[in-house]
């Protein structure tokens, strides 16, 4: 099949080609751009919408600065598919979130114009001034640029960092994407107009004049402070600037994100500034394909899809998270305590449909994690009953939260932790394999482990109606497997019973389904082996796991998709006399790819399983993950 050609992009092989186009070609280039990403990601999947909203400001970034050089961060880090088309891994696009090939998010084992490992929010700033003061304590020369989009300024992490950064005088560029939500009422042609004037070497020149001969005079001091404060009612009065300038920064804009001639200059005028600048650009997420403009959320991440239609190639499942979402609706229904909190993930989580229903008890509070948990515990305490969904690996930053104002005080938050084990393709940043680990180990802390959608149904009205206290339930990405029963009642129950077993393979969540294909292989191979699967992990168990320790007699396997610190078989290693192996994701990170393709590449998919028991049933060998 002949390969397409997308004209003037063949041409480019880094960002150096672009600095001697004109900004008619670079127009061109910036559409052949958004031809490359659609065609590429229909093919791959992958986050969409937001890279074809930034492909001009993305452009601008690599001709006025040197990427190889200067640190250009993106935040979240979705949005650098143009970074990463121009920087030499065009050729591998098609490889794109693929086990083996180019990270979805910004990585520098890839190249070194990533500066550094993105996948969360709000925290580019923070990185970004790091290695501004890095930069000046060690004399070095270079630009630093955070690139952050509205959506991560919802994160208190950002409004912290933008504190610490405008009072630090450190020479550094903030570049503000605002694609959805405007923080400041855009002006029009005066606001721009001012901005440049502010700016412009005539204007700084002039300024620097003035107040020199002024303070030559009687009284100039005087008349410079008279004249400043005359001038900041000013820019108060007609710019949207107060917010950023009074932490430190000097506001450039708003500018349009889609006129290049317009963002290079920008960059241009700012890269001179010797102090904390941030440059407010608004685009339009989505820009360039019809069906991502028309509906920009369904297109941020998205599957395989038909280029033409935009309609994902493969029909939708019913998920975890909106099967939860349902359930949580039909309990709402009939119990106006019931309040839904999410992080800035109401389709992700699947709450959605709640959002519709009951608007009045559903809160997204944007990329504030630690806020949402703490605001549950608030509702707690006053008699509501406040169900947190949030993703697995970003509840990691509320973990102090759920310490010090849930589990301490014993309050009933009810925490539905999404996306949990191993997610796949976005990475070692979004898989959910620490979440038993730093959930067991508070205090208190009850987490439930549905295996199909039945038991999440029976999981989340326990949760609700009969815990008193902090309680967690964790599933995963994606739809159920084989197993469909509901034997959620006790905390340890027996799927494969064999009379005679020389091994036990203890899991729980979605792996039983491994863990029963695994017995299976077993049994062709003449190997008696038994399933046991965990229901409840946590505090206050101690009865039940005693009970757990009589009923598991004899060689253990314990499989699970999570990391071996905090994991259910560390727990039932030190606590059993008899031999206890542990397979899991290993203490590492992992790489992105499928799903099962990470089970395999861990050795917990069931082949992988039943191999280690064939390979070690002898004894002589007691591995751990």
């Amino acid at each position: 099949m002949k390969q397409k050609r997308y004209g003037i992009l063949d041409n480019i092989s880094s960002p150096a080609d672009l600095r001697g186009l004109s900004y008619d070609t670079l127009g061109v280039l910036c559409a052949a751009l958004r031809e490359f990403i659609v065609d590429s990601v229909s093919q791959t999947g992958g986050h969409l919408a937001s890279n074809l909203g930034i492909v001009e400001l993305a452009v601008a970034l690599e001709r006025e600065f040197d990427s190889s050089r200067d640190r250009i961060i993106y935040d979240v880090g979705h949005q650098c598919y143009v970074h990463k088309i121009l920087t030499g891994r065009r050729d591998r696009f098609d490889t794109l979130r693929q086990y083996g090939g180019l990270c979805g998010f910004m990585k520098p084992e890839e190249s070194i114009t990533d500066p550094c490992i993105t996948g969360h929010a709000s925290d580019s700033v923070s990185v970004a001034l790091g290695m501004a003061h890095a930069r000046t304590l060690k004399n070095q020369k270079y630009h630093v640029v955070a690139v952050i989009g509205d959506g991560a300024l919802t994160g208190g992490m950002a409004y912290e960092a933008l504190s610490s950064a405008g009072t630090s005088r450190e020479p550094l560029l903030v570049v503000l994407n605002d694609n959805n939500m405007s923080i400041a009422k855009n002006v029009g042609g005066l606001s721009r107009h001012l901005s440049r004037l502010r700016v412009s070497p005539q204007y700084l020149r002039a300024k620097t004049r003035i107040k020199e001969r002024l303070s030559r005079i009687p009284g100039g001091g005087t008349i410079t402070r008279a004249v400043s404060r005359f001038k900041a009612k000013i820019k108060r009065a007609v710019l949207p600037t107060s917010l950023f300038e009074q932490m430190g920064f000097t506001y450039l804009g708003p500018v349009d994100g889609h006129d290049l001639k317009s963002v290079c200059e920008f960059l241009a005028l700012a890269k001179k500034m010797k102090k904390p600048v941030l440059l407010h650009v608004m685009t339009q997420k989505g820009r360039g394909y019809a069906p991502s403009e028309q509906y920009p959320e369904k297109y941020h991440g998205v599957s395989k899809f038909d280029r033409v239609t935009g309609a994902p190639l493969a029909a939708k499942k019913e998920d975890f998270s909106a099967f939860f979402g349902k359930e949580l609706c039909a309990l709402a229904e009939k119990d106006n305590r019931i309040c839904a909190i999410t992080a800035a993930m109401p389709s992700g989580t699947g709450l959605t449909r709640f959002a519709e229903k009951f608007p009045e008890r559903f809160f997204d509070v944007g990329i504030a994690e630690e806020h949402a948990i703490g605001m549950a515990a608030g509702m707690a305490a006053q008699g509501l009953v406040p169900v947190a969904a949030i993703y697995s690996t970003f509840l990691q930053r509320a973990y102090d939260q759920i310490v010090h104002d849930i589990a301490i005080e014993g309050l009933h938050v009810v925490l539905c932790v999404d996306r949990a084990g191993i997610v796949g393709a976005d990475g070692a940043t979004h898989n959910g394999v620490l979440d038993i680990a730093f959930l067991r180990s508070i205090p208190g802390v009850k987490i439930f482990c549905p295996s199909d959608f039945a038991e999440l149904r029976v999981m989340l009205s326990r949760a609700i109606y009969r815990e008193t206290g902090p309680v967690a339930i964790r599933y995963p990405r994606g739809s159920e497997g084989a197993y469909r029963k509901e034997l959620s009642a006790q905390p340890l129950v027996c799927l494969h019973e064999q009379s005679g077993s020389e091994v036990t393979i203890v899991t729980h969540g979605i792996m039983v389904n491994q863990a029963i294909d695994a017995a299976e292989i077993l049994m062709h191979e003449g190997i008696r082996a038994q399933v046991y699967k965990v229901n409840e992990i946590g505090s206050g168990l101690e009865q039940a796991y005693a009970e757990v320790k009589e009923k598991l007699g004899g060689w253990c396997v314990v499989a699970e998709d999570v990391v071996p610190n905090g994991s259910v078989g560390e727990w039932l290693a030190a606590h059993r006399s008899e031999r206890t192996d542990l397979l899991n994701t290993g203490d590492r990170f992992l790489p992105h790819g499928g799903v099962n393709e990470l089970y395999r590449h861990c050795g917990i998919d069931a082949e992988g399983i039943a191999a280690y028991i064939m390979k070690n049933r002898n004894g002589k060998e007691n591995g751990v993950g």
